[in-house]
């Protein structure tokens, strides 16, 4: 057999064993089609072979909670734009938001999505559905239908499913298709326009905060939920130590998954300073120990998978006062970088990252993808994990540049993507 494409030479790393080594891999038909440890064998044929040059190979990341912003607000972004983005990062599969204008709830609008996702990337897209018509919390959607329209999940994104009646339907009637539910935990009265996390420095910059209990009253509820429904579940982003306390008695009880976003991996209330509107998200960034307590939560496994949480917003909604500013980061492009200062730092492995990043993301999906493995998907990023660069937003793909890491310097570059085996992106 000669194998279409033949990486030699590299650092493989394989997210399923937990290991980092050399090796080589070898692809056919757009699937993986053989690894091995250290050279591949002298007679192994190719139509084209590519010198690692020791370099990082692993599994393309798979980003839950990618916000596109078609319909709607294209001047944000586009698939086009969001494809280009997500491929410099070595984001190979992207999961997109349904909180679009109007939102994903229908079978004509998630047709659309997808057609507009074939035509403009060459990343792959899986469409979330809203939970709820309008994401509007009253009247849950056709979730049959979405399923077979093609919809992975369901989520109203950052809008709480206020009334308990309409949500506990939801999630009994996703429970009997087997559809996956995501969530946002958070108590809404006690984070109704809070703009960054209570404490002395909320105080001292005049800022109206949000106690981090908020965060486990919200999560307490949607466990209570998901135990009486039994639904299949994923909180999106979990931030705080507190709910981290909440989830240990529940996490091998219920089918749950818990993910975080990278930005409150790495940055910290005190990076709003002086009311730089980049850094305000949702939920806003927390103290160091949540952090802390949340990194150590990706390596031991309580939290299962790190997204970008991608949200465009274009200059004039971030050029306000903080209070007033709109919430959220791009992040699918930095996701990777942003991961390995971690990693740098010497807090998580590189196969961990891999892990929380690709292969957890692609199970909960039931996804193939994000393994290194003979026969699945030749998704695959060549990244040099220790090349330093500073990062200039206007240099991003994405349309919109509202990233917390402008100026700051970075350590890892993507060297080239590959989707199905074919190369999607390369860097000059």
């Amino acid at each position: 057999m000669t194998l279409d494409l033949l990486f030699q030479n590299a650092q493989l790393i394989n997210p399923e064993t937990g290991t980092v080594g050399q090796g080589a891999l070898g692809v056919k038909d757009g699937q993986i089609a053989e690894v091995w440890q250290g050279a591949a064998p002298g007679e192994t044929k190719a139509a084209q072979v590519v010198d690692c040059a020791e370099k990082h190979l692993g599994p393309g990341l798979v980003d839950i909670g990618v916000k596109v912003c078609e319909p709607g607000e294209r001047h944000k972004e586009s698939f086009r734009s969001a494809g280009r983005a997500a491929a410099a990062g070595g984001v190979t599969s992207i999961v997109t938001r349904p909180d679009t204008l109007p939102a994903i709830d229908s079978p004509e609008t998630l047709e659309f999505v997808l057609r507009r996702a074939r035509e403009a990337t060459d990343v792959r897209v899986y469409p979330m559905a809203a939970l709820t018509k309008g994401r509007e919390g009253r009247e849950m959607t056709e979730i049959g239908f979405l399923l077979d329209a093609g919809a992975v999940a369901f989520s109203d994104g950052d809008r709480v499913v206020t009334n308990t009646k309409v949500f506990s339907r939801a999630l009994t009637y996703a429970n009997s298709l087997g559809a996956l539910v995501l969530g946002h935990v958070q108590e809404p009265v006690l984070s109704d326009g809070a703009a960054v996390t209570s404490g002395k420095f909320a105080s001292l910059r005049g800022l109206p905060g949000v106690s981090p209990m908020a965060e486990r009253m919200g999560l307490e509820r949607d466990l209570a939920l998901i135990e009486m429904t039994g639904a299949r579940y994923h909180v999106d982003q979990i931030t705080t130590a507190q709910a981290l306390g909440a989830l240990a008695r529940a996490k091998g009880a219920l089918d749950m998954t818990v993910g975080t976003s990278i930005h409150h991996l790495t940055l910290n209330a005190l990076d709003v300073a002086d009311y730089r509107t980049f850094f305000k998200l949702k939920p806003p960034l927390r103290d160091e120990e949540d952090r802390l307590a949340c990194v150590e939560a990706v390596g031991s496994g309580a939290i299962d998978i790190i997204s970008s949480m991608h949200t465009p917003q274009d200059e004039e909604s971030k050029r306000l006062p903080f209070e007033a500013a709109a919430s959220g980061a791009v992040g699918v492009e930095t996701m990777l970088s942003a991961a390995l200062r971690l990693y740098h730092a010497g807090y998580l492995e590189l196969a961990v990252l891999w892990r929380a990043m690709s292969l957890a993301p692609a199970k909960r999906l039931g996804l193939p993808q994000g393994r290194l493995q003979a026969g699945a998907p030749a998704d695959l990023v060549l990244c040099d994990v220790n090349a330093p660069y500073t990062l200039d937003r206007f240099a991003l793909q994405s349309k919109s540049q509202n990233t917390p890491f402008d100026g700051a310097l970075m350590q890892g570059k993507v060297l080239a993507t590959y989707v199905a085996g074919e190369k999607i992106y390369e860097r000059n």
